[in-house]
Order: C-alpha cells, then sequence, then structure tokens
C-alpha cells in the first residue's frame, strides 16, 4: 500500500523506464511505471464503487484530493463521495449511484446504489503497458441487479506524464432496458488536489488554489462549466511548477464531444447524459439528455486521463488528444 515515503523517495525524480509493473493485493492493485509508485485501484473496501487513489505526477506529486481516504491538512472535506478517480452516474433506472447518503440530490439512502467487483481480477503486462480488467454488478440498496460493466482500465506513461485509459461497456439486463437519465451528476471524474483547484470559497471562507479550467475549444475557469469539447485540462503552479489533470473524450463516445462538469472547487468530469442541466435551451425538458440501453443491449464509453507537467499548452494536449483519437 502507498505511504508518505515512497511519495518523497519519488520526489524529484525521474523515470528510468516505461515498464509498468501490478500487483494484485486483497483489495486493490498497485500501479508502478519506471520503478515509481503511480497509483492503486482500490476494488474491494467498504465504498459505494471502486476509485483510483493516490495519483502521483511523474516527480511524485500527488494530483488528486486525499479525502475521504486520508485527512491531509488545508483539505476541505466537502462531497466525500468524489473519490480521487471514479466513474458513476446519478440516475440509473431511478437509483443514484454518483450521490451517497445526504448527497446532493437530497434522496434518502433508500435510492443511494452501489458497485460491486464479480468475480476475479484479471491484470496483464505488455509493451510499456499494465492492464486491468474487471466485472462489476450495480446494485440498488435493497440488493437488486440494476446492470452489470466490464471495465478495461491501462496504465502506461510517456517522457511527461502519465495515463490512465478507462473503457466501460455498461450492459442493461436480458430483460429490463436501462435508462441513463439526464442528469448534471456524472459521470467519468476526477477531483484534484485542494492547490489545484481554482480560487473558491467554502461555507463563506476562502479556500485556497490557484488553478484554471480550460477546454479543447478555449472555455476558461467557471466559463468551462457544461460547455461540450473533446477535452478539458485542470491545471496549476505549485511549488514554482505547473502541474495539470487532461481528461480526453473518445470520437465514438456517446454525445461526442461531451459535456465537462467543471467546477471551481476541483470535481471535474465529462458526462453525455447531462443535457438539459447543461445546454439552456433545454432547461425544462430533464429528459432531453435520457438514454436507454435495450434489454441485453450494451453502451461503451472511453476516456484518456493525462497526468502531465506544464499547463495545456506546455503539455501539448491538443497533439495528444489526436493521437488517442488515432488510436495510439
Amino acid at each position: 500500500m502507498w505511504c508518505l515515503g515512497a511519495q518523497f523517495a519519488a520526489m524529484g525524480a525521474t523515470t528510468p523506464s516505461s515498464e509498468v509493473k501490478l500487483t494484485r493485493l486483497k483489495d486493490r492493485v498497485r500501479v508502478e511505471i519506471g520503478g515509481q509508485f503511480f497509483t492503486e485501484y482500490v476494488h474491494g473496501d467498504d465504498a459505494s464503487r471502486s476509485y483510483c487513489w493516490p495519483i502521483l505526477a511523474i516527480d511524485g506529486m500527488p494530483l488528486t484530493r486525499d479525502f475521504p481516504m486520508k485527512q491531509t491538512e488545508g483539505e476541505v472535506t466537502d462531497h466525500p463521495w468524489q473519490k480521487s478517480f471514479w466513474f458513476a452516474h446519478s440516475s440509473v433506472n431511478g437509483i443514484d449511484f454518483w450521490n451517497e447518503a445526504g448527497g446532493d440530490l437530497g434522496r434518502s439512502s433508500q435510492f443511494k446504489g452501489h458497485t460491486r467487483v464479480d468475480g476475479e481480477v484479471e491484470t496483464s503486462t505488455s509493451a510499456g503497458k499494465g492492464t486491468v480488467k474487471v466485472r462489476d454488478r450495480w446494485l440498488a440498496p435493497d440488493g437488486t441487479l440494476i446492470a452489470t460493466d466490464d471495465r478495461v482500465i491501462s496504465f502506461h506513461a510517456d517522457a511527461d506524464g502519465r495515463f490512465i485509459d478507462f473503457e466501460i461497456t455498461v450492459h442493461a439486463l436480458p430483460d429490463k432496458a436501462l435508462l441513463m437519465g439526464d442528469n448534471k451528476d456524472g459521470t467519468m471524474a476526477t477531483r484534484v488536489a485542494q492547490w489545484m483547484t481554482m480560487p473558491h470559497k467554502v461555507a463563506g471562507k476562502e479556500a485556497g488554489g490557484k488553478g484554471h479550467i480550460v477546454t479543447a475549444k478555449g472555455d476558461r475557469d467557471d466559463a468551462a462549466w457544461g460547455k461540450r469539447a473533446d477535452w478539458c485540462d485542470y491545471n496549476a503552479e505549485h511549488n514554482g511548477k505547473t502541474y495539470g489533470v487532461a481528461i480526453f473524450d473518445h470520437p465514438k463516445n456517446l454525445q461526442h464531444p461531451t459535456w465537462w462538469m467543471a467546477r471551481n472547487y476541483g470535481l471535474f468530469g465529462a458526462n453525455p447524459f447531462g443535457w438539459h442541466d447543461y445546454e439552456p435551451a433545454f432547461k425544462d425538458d430533464p429528459h432531453k439528455g435520457d438514454y436507454t440501453i435495450p434489454a441485453g443491449g450494451s453502451l461503451t464509453l472511453r476516456y484518456r486521463f493525462y497526468f502531465h507537467v506544464g499547463d495545456e499548452k506546455a503539455a501539448k494536449l491538443s497533439e495528444h488528444y489526436s493521437d488517442y483519437a488515432a488510436g495510439k
């Protein structure tokens, strides 16, 4: 399991190679690249869903929030269900898989679903890439099966950063359609470190942060929320160096280019279902973005995360996105 000593050992070091090592543990998969710790895919604790945490830059700097997995001085403690890096949606056949008890929708726990790994977690490595394959069961609060998914999560790196490729295929049950409802709370998301957030307030008090948000179309900061674009980036200077987290929306995804749920407090995600929340012309049509997977059918979504050094220009995000779109 990751520890603070490993972080300090990695700080300032360079990656000697792009070799990926995956170590299967009881409740997680540990990921190392070039002999340095990168992240862990946590799948077996009592959380409502699997997640990656911590996620370190190529020099060992943590780029996502520690809370609620760990108490870190200076971090705010809002939205405890926003755990570093995750996939979830708030309206799946009427069940909320995004929020947890007391969440933003104000629903009681009887509406809060959760996912559980089904079967063995598979791992493999080849050609500078490590891959985790896993199947999940989507369960209502009473244990009723709502849906299943198959996930393929790949880890790799270049000289300037590290990547996570996330592919998920959501399956409707053989005898029942699956409605992915129009709602802003979703779907492929991360919560960046406190210092990377934009300047903002929590409970009326300044919460720090000097970050910026930018999309592929040039929408910046607060103007990026709810906009559509191929990619979106959150970046900030920290201790004299700029770091960023970018998410790429695959060109074959539903509703590409996706809408971006990019908040000044550090929540940052791609949501192909939140149409009426993001498009003012459809604010009175709460089902505009509904998507139904037919009984026995499936929906595949793909995303790439790039944890990089430098701002969006220095990190050449447009070039990296072109590579991703081309299947590289």
